[in-house]
């Protein structure tokens, strides 16, 4: 049996120059893991665990994981678990987005370095589970997708609370004088009160989602709630999955498709989900070569319907949209639109799930097509001479009275210069105004923060003002909510148009055009760029990791991957 054909610990040998003497001394080594000799034959399920102190998000997972095992076994495998980096949402400096890419290296090399015929997939919190799709997806090797599952609500009086749409909400109110200092803080320690990702649609449960739309989760499990007994049989259910897939492999590359993706594009429209499940979306995708087009996004949210009534877009949470029928009841109302032929993990095809059993539908949760919540998806690509190569705006969280609007650009000049002056008494802003945020891209100092969220500035929010258009190249949560502008591609650290914005600019939004524009005419323009000059410290001038992601770091149109992680063209 030549390497490439052999199963369990023969896969995969380490490298003495004799190929027997190898399988000779690692099965000596795993015996001294208490391992039999029969069990030392069979095939190996290895399970990648995120699971770490400094991701609350992932805190059951020492119990899941015993379930995935369990899963393994009883489908005849041998499970091996192995950790992998975790990326802790709000525990990571200067942002959990810089280490996606680092995550997922992890990922698909420790797939690629260490014996195992199939793996399942352990993350939830926001970067972990597209980090893990990177990786599978040019590792290539049958994989499973566990996602950790949203963390239930809690209550504040006789109010639900769930991080983190309702952290935000009442971080409003007391920057607003609306809520005391001694009601914030106890309010703080309800907000999240579970293990589990975000309790609303944020990035973590929209990844979930498309992750099960994708065909790379076992149907119904994106939702469960992380604390629901069915959350243990789905991480059973998904072992068993894994190690069926060593007799019947099924490849990443036969599940994330074109017509996959664009599944999932559908499905986030529907859900009004995270914008940052495009920059994900596209990295995923792009890792085998299938382009995401902002362009076409456009399109089919043009025909596209929402249909989820969720923070932040509505007023649910996730364990209501478990209980309504899930991605399942969405995918049924999207039938029409979607691509049917597409495969999962469990081999049957989309259209094959959607003629079972719908079950019961929560139609105040999941409206239906024909009754939807917004006829039009949630999010939108703009394009214009600020953002040539398009910029994000989640319609569907916005406010429609600003959809078609001129103003006057504040300019921020960075995050530094944001928290310096934002709420100076002598801030020269009017509600009408236009909150602009440079250098906060990805190759820029901070990373692409999720800091595109920008806070009202108290002189406005004492007075009522809830809402203004905000602009920059930074990302915002998928918690967030307002008529903010994200994405802005090219950046301005690398001199994109938004560098050249200044306050006092003219800049033109239009929903309906889908168009974003700097009304400086080209001339002056022109003059701007010959005298700008970046301040970016080189690649050269860094060290380790950070050297790597200043010199290799994509724009957001392109997912914000690394250019040596693109697939390579034959020949």
């Amino acid at each position: 049996m030549t390497d490439e054909n052999a199963t369990g610990l023969a896969r995969g040998l380490t490298n003495y120059g004799d190929r027997d003497f190898s399988i000779y001394l690692r099965n000596s080594f795993a015996a001294s893991m208490g391992y039999s000799r029969e069990v030392l034959k069979k095939p190996i399920v290895g399970i990648a665990n995120s699971f770490s102190g400094f991701n609350n998000c992932h805190r059951h997972f020492p119990e899941m994981v015993e379930h995935v095992k369990r899963g393994v076994l009883l489908g005849g495998g041998l499970p091996i678990e192995f950790p992998t980096i975790s990326l802790g949402e709000v525990f990571l400096s200067p942002t959990s987005l810089k280490f996606r890419n680092l995550m997922a290296m992890d990922t698909e090399e420790m797939i690629r370095a260490q014996p195992m015929d199939a793996v399942v997939l352990m993350g939830g919190c926001d970067k972990t589970v597209p980090a893990q799709l990177m990786g599978a997806a040019s590792a290539d090797l049958p994989a499973v997708q566990l996602v950790a599952g949203p963390m239930m609500t809690s209550r504040y009086g006789e109010e639900r609370l769930g991080a983190c749409t309702d952290c935000r909400r009442y971080w409003g109110k007391y920057r607003a004088g609306e809520v005391s200092r001694e009601e914030i803080n106890d309010i703080e320690g309800r907000l999240a009160t579970t293990a589990g990702t975000c309790a609303v649609m944020g990035t973590a449960s929209t990844m979930a989602c498309i992750a099960e739309v994708l065909g790379m989760s076992l149907p119904g499990t994106a939702a469960i709630p992380a604390v629901h007994s069915d959350r243990l049989r789905a991480a059973e259910a998904s072992g068993m999955a894994a190690a069926r897939m060593i007799r019947d492999p099924i490849r990443p590359s036969q599940v994330i498709t074109p017509k996959s993706v664009e599944n999932a594009i559908r499905v986030l429209l529907a859900l009004g989900g995270s914008t940052n499940a495009v920059i994900h979306l596209t990295a995923v995708a792009g890792r085998l070569g299938i382009p995401v087009s902002l362009q076409r996004l456009n399109a089919l949210s043009d025909e596209t319907p929402v249909l989820v009534n969720l923070k932040p877009v509505g007023r649910n949470y996730m364990e209501d949209f478990f209980f309504a029928g899930g991605v399942g009841a969405v995918l049924r109302e999207l039938k029409p639109l979607l691509h049917l032929d597409t495969v999962s993990v469990t081999g049957e095809t989309l259209g094959d799930r959607l003629e079972k059993d719908p079950g019961h539908v929560d139609r105040r949760v999941i409206a239906a097509a024909a009754q939807p919540l917004e006829p039009q998806g949630g999010l939108i690509a703009l394009f214009g001479n600020l953002a040539p190569r398009g910029a994000i705006l989640k319609r569907s969280a916005a406010d429609r009275s600003l959809f078609e609007k001129e103003g006057r650009a504040v300019v921020f000049a960075s995050l530094e210069d944001l928290a310096e002056r934002v709420d100076d008494p002598e801030l020269d802003i009017e509600p009408d105004d236009i909150m602009v945020l440079q250098n906060a891209g990805p190759k820029s100092a901070s990373g692409m923060p999720e800091a595109g969220y920008l806070p009202i500035p108290k002189k406005l929010s004492s007075k009522g003002v809830k809402d203004m258009i905000r602009i920059s190249d930074a990302r915002m949560s998928g918690t967030a909510f307002g008529t903010i502008v994200l994405h802005v591609a090219p950046e301005a650290a690398i001199g994109g148009t938004l560098a050249l914005v200044r306050t006092g600019d003219r800049i033109r939004l239009s929903v309906r055009e889908k168009r974003i524009e700097l009304l400086v005419d080209d001339d002056e323009l022109d003059e701007r760029r010959s005298a700008w000059k970046s301040d970016l410290v080189p690649p050269e001038a860094r060290r380790g990791y950070d050297r790597i992601y200043a010199a290799e770091v994509l724009q957001a149109d392109e997912g914000c991957d690394f250019a040596l992680l693109q697939p390579v063209a034959d020949g």
